[in-house]
């Protein structure tokens, strides 16, 4: 532990402070990857050399133009590529919840659609977005049941499809705050025999898991760059050809007409990097952090009595193995700092979904799944990543049992 005191100007005088907090230099530990990840060094270098050398505007005609198109179109065929589609199908965005809102928005506008599949454990980028779309074209929207632990009922997803209603059913892929996974190829042939439409936020599983949609029939995909070591603010949609789905942004032709304005390509090809270096290390990234993932659940177990794991996300075999949501045997009283007594300690975690961190209400997921007793219990999601370390998960599991033993 160091002591840092603080000092700082004002109006041109040194002022001394004779504040002090402590500092944990040493236990600096990162574990809400969920929510975003560091950047690869790979991936900094690249973008850093496209900056400084090919600034051209994609759409202009000279030769800094064309190497700038040429840099963009060689992205979207090695994203493409990864994914067994064709370059044509795939969209640059701004991110996840861009693309989310592309899909189910010009769904409704111009598909026609009239009904919305969908489940309450969603990211609100598809809920919100829905809600929305419910009040401007006065839509209707259906829930599937889940179990207690946020597992899709297929057979009532199935009820649900049998509707002459045209159709979208928007279910994401992995959970982004339990972890659950999705079985997307049941959910797309189910989709397919009852025509109507399937779109799932891939955010939380693109670059972490393999994806061939020629062998799952969906038609509509969102994924973000900063959730496998790439940049923020960038990621793209897939899009099946010849969908009939329109732009919400209009004005130049960029991305064949679909997203208008001056494409950032020093962040796409940051994001074909990234996807590059994440798929083709997948096997043993994957085994590297699922073994962090279940010391660190071993480790809980044998130090701290009356845990117990949110969703599926204690289950390896039925979620990913990147995250697991922890619920704590702590009483309301001490909840209430427990992430700020962790953050003080060095400590980067979150409750859920940093998207609602400025929000004072719990996580609608563990709403819709926990009992009332366990809801007024702390529940912390842990997310790993490759730059994560054995000896920082002995470092946070100690000072978990410190703090719920205080």
């Amino acid at each position: 532990m160091e002591l840092l005191f603080i000092t700082y100007f004002n109006d041109n005088n040194f002022i001394s402070s004779n504040f002090a907090f402590q500092y944990f230099a040493m236990n600096h530990v990162y574990l809400d990857n969920a929510a975003t990840t560091p950047i690869r060094e790979e991936v900094i270098q690249v973008m850093t050399h496209v900056m400084k050398h090919h600034y051209g505007n994609a759409s202009s005609s000279h030769s800094f133009g064309r190497s700038s198109k040429a840099l963009i179109e060689k992205s979207r065929k090695t994203i493409a590529g990864y994914l067994n589609v064709s370059a044509g199908e795939i969209l640059f965005t701004s991110g996840g919840t861009e693309a989310d809102n592309l899909v189910l928005r010009s769904a409704v506008r111009d598909l026609k659609v009239t009904h919305i599949i969908t489940s309450k454990i969603e990211h609100h980028a598809i809920l919100h977005t829905a809600q929305q779309l419910q009040k401007e074209y006065n839509i209707s929207i259906s829930f599937v049941n889940i179990d207690k632990n946020g597992t899709i009922d297929y057979a009532h997803l199935e009820k649900l499809l049998a509707t002459e209603e045209k159709t979208l059913v928007s279910l994401m892929h992995v959970n982004n705050e339990i972890g659950n996974i999705l079985d997307m190829k049941r959910v797309a042939n189910l989709c397919k025999a009852h025509k109507a439409l399937f779109h799932s936020d891939t955010v939380q599983s693109v670059g972490h898991f393999p994806l061939n949609l020629q062998e799952i029939p969906i038609d509509f995909l969102a994924a973000s760059a900063h959730k496998f070591h790439g940049p923020k603010g960038v990621g793209f949609v897939f899009i099946r050809k010849n969908s009939g789905l329109k732009p919400l942004i209009f004005g130049g032709e960029q991305e064949r007409g679909f997203r208008a304005g001056t494409e950032s390509v020093h962040n796409i090809v940051g994001i074909e990097e990234a996807l590059k270096l994440a798929y083709n290390n997948l096997e043993s990234e994957r085994s590297y952090v699922q073994g962090l993932k279940q010391y660190f659940m071993n480790r809980l177990q044998q130090e701290i009595s009356g845990i117990s794991f949110n969703g599926c996300s204690g289950d390896l075999a039925k979620s990913t193995y990147t995250l697991v949501n922890v619920c704590l045997p702590v009483s309301a009283e001490k909840s209430a700092m427990l992430l700020f007594q962790l953050d003080l300690k060095g400590i980067a975690c979150s409750k859920g979904s940093a998207c609602q961190s400025g929000s004072t209400q719990s996580s609608h997921v563990l709403a819709e799944i926990l009992s009332a007793d366990d809801l007024k219990k702390p529940s912390i999601r842990f997310s790993f990543s490759i730059y994560n370390s054995k000896e920082e998960i002995d470092y946070v599991v100690d000072v978990l049992k410190s703090l719920i033993q205080s």
